[in-house]
């Protein structure tokens, strides 16, 4: 890739380019990201200096190792790999785990969700992968916490701020910017693009398990597929 490759390329990218900013070093990572492909795909919003952050399992772990406790780590978990909103985190407690009847699944009980076809909240359980499962035990004894009290002992307002602060960690330890832009509401983003794109599930079971009522509430997560993606529906069709 020639420089005015680099330079047209980043002149696509929705945020402000470090090129254009005089700063050397982020320049010099932003364009070893653009040699590789290795960079966070951003979405611009209304909003300046908002963007809608479409991560990847990967990324998704570099949040992980950034999390300055058990709790927080939790709370990455929780939305990326179960769905939950900020809301519906602070919501749950120990006994909101439930198995299944053949004894090899997990469901979350989220006592109030939100209705999206009408607005209301309502409850519903969401699918809990067992690693998850297996590190909410964890917790619950680390902490000695009862069936009844919340596993995260926040408010809706202090897990927005405890995810800001671990993808400004993020941020900060991997030396990519693009880290601080990821909101809770990303890690619900991620949820579903995982199930919706890079897995293929049967959208009615995700709109089950996540909490949407409609396909047009969930489509605003189908972002396009990357390219990967696309050349493994191709050849799985024997369209190659």
């Amino acid at each position: 890739m020639s420089s005015d490759d680099l330079f047209a390329k980043s002149s696509l990218n929705p945020r402000i380019c470090p090129l254009n900013r005089g700063d050397h070093a982020s320049t010099h990572a932003y364009l070893c990201k653009l040699v590789i492909g290795v960079y966070i795909r951003l979405e611009s919003t209304a909003k300046e200096d908002e963007f809608k952050v479409w991560l990847t399992d990967r990324e998704l772990e570099e949040l992980r190792r950034a999390a300055s406790s058990h709790r927080d780590d939790l709370i990455i978990q929780l939305g990326g790999y179960v769905g939950l909103r900020a809301f519906e985190i602070p919501q749950i407690c120990p006994k909101h785990v439930n198995r299944t009847n053949d004894g090899d699944h997990y469901r979350l009980r989220v006592p109030q969700g939100k209705d999206t076809a009408n607005g209301t909240g309502k409850p519903r359980d969401a699918y809990l992968p067992k690693d998850v499962e297996g590190d909410i035990h964890r917790y619950q004894n680390a902490n000695d916490l009862s069936r009844d009290e919340p596993l995260i002992d926040l408010s809706e307002r202090g897990v927005r701020a405890a995810v800001k602060r671990t993808a400004e960690r993020a941020a900060e330890e991997t030396g990519d910017d693009d880290f601080a832009y990821v909101s809770s509401h990303d890690l619900r983003r991620r949820f579903a693009q995982r199930l919706l794109v890079d897995k293929q599930v049967n959208p009615r079971v995700v709109m089950q398990v996540g909490g949407w009522d409609s396909f047009q509430a969930i489509e605003p997560y189908l972002n396009a597929p990357t390219p990967d993606v696309v050349n493994e529906a191709f050849e799985k069709a024997d369209l190659a």
